[in-house]
């Protein structure tokens, strides 16, 4: 290829000659090309799909000049004959040519290209144009894709460093301006300036890849191990040149010793893919917080490049679709090197040896244990996945980060039981097949098959290719003073090897390793004085549940785990019964501040059973207030319907100036997802009896609605991405005054102009309704909220800012009417549509029906300026049933905002594009 780079315009120009040796038994009447960049042509690609599922807004409202595209491309064959080629509609990302002859077995055939790329901004994946002329180029040339099972392997780019390109041999001339400099994975065979322009000469035998790294600057450094040249340009100001030299030194031969030598002379370590893969833990660190050194973050950021690199460079997998044995050598690896270099390193470095936090099992916990509950927070929120599975198909934090971790935990747990280091020399032997030939994870298996002394069939099986958890716990444990006995119950029927330990003043006395089970087999192993018996003492096995693996052999125990208090947050840790306390500041017109305490026991992993206790002061009253839940959570592994919550929930607060009101809400959710998990689409039934019992106020204008029982079950069917967002809710409720029935569809378009559409459709209708006042009334502007589940801030106010406050529920209207409620039935429609960037106009219709009294049409509009959508909201009415309002001498009073303070509702805006 010759390259021509036009930094100013982001363009590339490009002729290539491609010389394809079908060395396969397939007669090929076409070749397929590879085309990753053309993945930013629009907002209709898949890699646009991608992002809008997680909640990637940048390249959505990105400017046409910001994406990428290939154009202008012209094939022509050894005969000097023009070649057609077409993309896939289903494949965008990859062109396909149709060769004018049968290219047979054994046989060569030479094609010429030229073609245009206009380099996407480097803000969306790291990859593409920076500032003052920087450019990452990768995987945007048309490249060979790879040929397996008579096929030719076609992916498009969905951002997951997983492009399968063939093996080859690569001649590049690169031509950029004078004032940039070119560094590469590949070999500079020369560089000479001609006419104001760098001309780099590079090569590079047997690669699937290549990396060009373009800076106004000399960015990079060359650090040489014997043979092989590092080129990075990781950043740490606080390292000198000697003391990276020696890091990087360290890795790169404790790497070699244990995975063989890189077979290129040439890796590069860039900061960029550190940033696009971090250490997920360190990356989100303060500087200025940081408990680890600077040599250690150093280690960790260029060892878990170098990793990902190497391995990119060597195996000649399919990425996508066996990804877990990438991931798994490179953690296991990691493993090995900080039991090696750093064993003492605890999971919060430096902060472990403060006296203050020592009772804190997130500060003892040892730093490879961090991998253990990264895999369990998922498996705990039954969103976990088979290792087996292909990398698009993974929710966002198992790529990044679970699934990747349980692969290197699957490699060390498969390490321990086999031992002699079966795992790292067949990975070493897998390491120098891929030097000759592609291979798919059967060979990866073939070879620890071959070298396994013992049957690992199950490693495959359950660890690998399914989701089956593993749960072990003791029954009938027997001791005397030289042995004991016991037996394992295997709660999931899950049959996997397990370690069970007797342990003596937090020393090993014995281990042994149970790998055949039959019902009511006793195990009797010698005692050794073990003080208790553990199984998985060291985490070995990716266990689901710890909290029920040791029995103490002290005699009888009450409790077989103590209580431990911790504030604010923790670690599960399975040796003790954790309850967290944490201060907490809310506010209500009506309480003021509330300053508390909680309780809790909900540590970062999810629990069966969970309590939440919250008493709080009222800063205004200075009486006792708060609220509590209780609930239980049943996980089905196997079913759409994926989580039964049992929940007992309370409130005691007041609802107006003068008055306290207590609610008491047992109720069940039952959540149902569907069978491709980052489908966005999530159901739910949820079944709830509400009491409430209201102290008497001056607000409160009949006894009917002082005490009330109302029985509601909800249907909620939502989608959500970026782009688009689906809600439906069906609502019943009965009460023996009132029955409801209601419904609500929300549907927002984000178009490709970047304008936003939103409507909203109620309606809603009374099946008997005895009440004598609008307490239970569908609200036109401002329902009264008697369920007490909105979160109003002074819930009984009808003038000053606090009856601006707006709720998105019944009618949803802004303007306050002349009529505000219905007893009979209503229907609306709530519209808005963006103007410019956040500012939006809006419009409201609906029809009202109050007894004994005719229909109503009812309608407002006015400007909207949506900052966070559903979250922080204002509404300046303009027009409605009213007339004109913005004339209007109070028209302060007429502004409606939206505003969510709630801690966990706000999380969700930054959590959902993991899950």
């Amino acid at each position: 290829m010759i390259v021509e780079v036009d930094s100013d315009n982001k363009m590339l120009t490009v002729i290539q000659e491609l010389t394809y040796y079908n060395q396969t038994n397939d007669t090929l009447n076409h070749i397929v090309l590879n085309d990753w960049i053309h993945g930013y042509s629009s907002k209709n690609t898949p890699l646009a799909a991608r992002f809008s599922d997680e909640f990637e807004r940048s390249f959505h409202l990105a400017k046409e000049k910001e994406r990428g595209r290939t154009d202008n491309i012209t094939i022509i064959d050894q005969n000097k004959a023009f070649l057609t080629w077409e993309r896939d509609g289903n494949h965008p990302d990859v062109i396909q040519i149709r060769l004018r002859d049968k290219l047979l077995p054994n046989q060569k055939t030479t094609l010429s290209l030229t073609y245009l790329v206009k380099v996407p901004s480097d803000k969306f994946t790291k990859f593409g144009y920076g500032e003052n002329g920087k450019m990452y180029l990768k995987n945007c040339f048309l490249l060979p894709a790879r040929y397996e099972n008579h096929t030719f392997v076609k992916y498009n780019n969905l951002n997951l460093d997983d492009c399968a390109n063939s093996l080859s041999d690569y001649d590049l001339e690169v031509r950029i301006p004078s004032t940039l400099t070119l560094n590469s994975d590949l070999n500079e065979i020369s560089k000479e300036t001609l006419n104001q322009q760098n001309h780099y000469r590079l090569s590079g035998k047997n690669r699937l890849d290549f990396n060009l790294f373009i800076d106004d600057k000399a960015a990079f450094s060359l650090y040489k191990n014997g043979s092989l040249e590092v080129v990075s340009d990781l950043r740490n100001t606080r390292l000198n040149d000697i003391q990276k030299a020696i890091v990087i030194d360290k890795i790169v031969n404790f790497v070699s010793d244990n995975l063989g030598q890189f077979p290129n002379q040439k890796i590069t370590v860039a900061e960029a893919d550190y940033e696009r893969n971090p250490f997920y833990g360190l990356n989100q660190l303060p500087v200025f917080i940081s408990p680890f050194s600077d040599e250690f973050l150093y280690e960790i950021k260029f060892l878990k490049t170098y990793l990902n690199n190497y391995l990119h460079s060597t195996l000649q997998l399919d990425p996508r679709q066996d990804n877990w044995i990438y991931d798994g050598i490179q953690v296991y690896i990691m493993m090995k090197y900080i039991e090696e270099f750093h064993p003492d390193s605890k999971m919060m470095g430096s902060v472990a040896r403060l006296r203050l936090v020592r009772g804190y099992n997130l500060v003892s916990l040892g730093f490879n244990g961090q991998y253990s509950y990264f895999y369990m927070l998922m498996a705990r929120k039954n969103l976990d996945q088979p290792l087996g599975n292909a990398k698009n198909t993974l929710i966002k934090f198992n790529e990044k980060i679970a699934s990747k971790y349980r692969a290197g935990l699957s490699l060390k747990y498969l390490d321990s039981y086999l031992g002699d280091d079966i795992v790292q020399s067949s990975i070493r032997e897998f390491l120098v097949l891929n030097q000759s030939q592609q291979t798919t994870r059967k060979d990866f298996e073939a070879i620890l098959t071959k070298n396994s002394p013992k049957k690992i069939n199950w490693f495959f099986d359950k660890i690998i290719e399914s989701r089956d958890i593993i749960d072990f716990k003791f029954e009938d444990v027997t001791r005397t003073k030289d042995s004991v006995s016991f037996k394992l119950k295997n709660k999931t029927e899950t049959n996997v090897p397990i370690p069970v330990y007797g342990i003596k003043d937090k020393q090993v006395v014995f281990k042994k390793w149970i790998d055949t089970f039959k019902n009511d087999s006793i195990f009797t192993v010698p005692r050794n004085e073990a003080e208790k018996i553990v199984i998985n003492y060291k985490n070995e096995v990716p266990e689901f549940n710890l909290r029920n693996n040791w029995q103490s052999l002290r005699g009888f125990r009450l409790n077989n785990r103590p209580i431990k208090f911790n504030f604010m947050k923790d670690l599960e840790d399975p040796y003790y019964n954790q309850i967290l306390y944490v201060p907490t500041l809310e506010y209500n017109l009506y309480d003021g501040f509330l300053p508390g305490f909680r309780f809790h026991n909900k540590t970062i992993l999810d629990k069966p059973f969970i309590f939440d206790v919250n008493p709080t002061i009222s800063t205004k009253t200075r009486n006792l207030s708060g609220k509590a839940l209780f609930f239980v959570n049943q996980y089905n592994r196997d079913s759409n319907l994926y989580n039964i919550k049992y929940m007992l929930g309370g409130h005691y607060l007041h609802y107006a100036p003068d008055a306290y009101y207590s609610k008491i809400a047992p109720t069940v959710f039952l959540n149902f997802r569907p069978d491709d998990y980052r489908d966005n689409q999530k159901s739910s039934i949820i079944i709830k009896e509400i009491m409430v019992d209201k102290q008497k106020s001056a607000y409160t204008t009949s006894e009917d609605t002082r005490t009330y029982q109302v029985f509601n079950v909800k249907y909620i069917n939502t989608k959500t991405e970026v782009t688009h967002h689906f809600h439906f809710l069906g609502d019943f409720q009965y009460s023996k005054t009132f029955g409801k029935l209601a419904s609500e569809v929300q549907y927002r378009k984000l178009f490709d102009d970047n304008r936003q559409l939103n409507l909203r459709f109620f309606a809603g209708t009374f099946l008997h309704n005895k009440t004598e006042d609008d307490y239970f009334s569908f609200g036109l502007d401002r329902p009264t909220d008697y369920l007490f589940e909105s979160e109003y801030l002074g819930r009984s106010e009808k003038t000053g800012l606090f009856s601006q406050q707006s709720i998105i529920m019944d009618g949803f209207f802004k303007s306050k009417l002349e009529t505000r409620f219905a007893n009979r039935w209503m229907t609306t429609l709530n519209a808005s549509y963006g103007i410019w960037n956040w500012i939006e106009a809006y419009g409201d219709l609906g029809a009202i029906k109050n007894k004994e009294t005719c229909g109503k049409f009812v309608y407002d509009s006015g400007i909207r300026l949506n900052l966070v959508t559903d979250y922080f909201e204002l509404y300046l009415p303009v027009y409605s049933n009213n007339g004109w309002e913005v004339g209007d001498k109070n028209y302060g009073e007429k502004i409606r905002f939206i505003v969510t303070f709630r801690p966990e509702t706000l999380i969700n805006l930054f959590t959902r594009k993991w899950f």
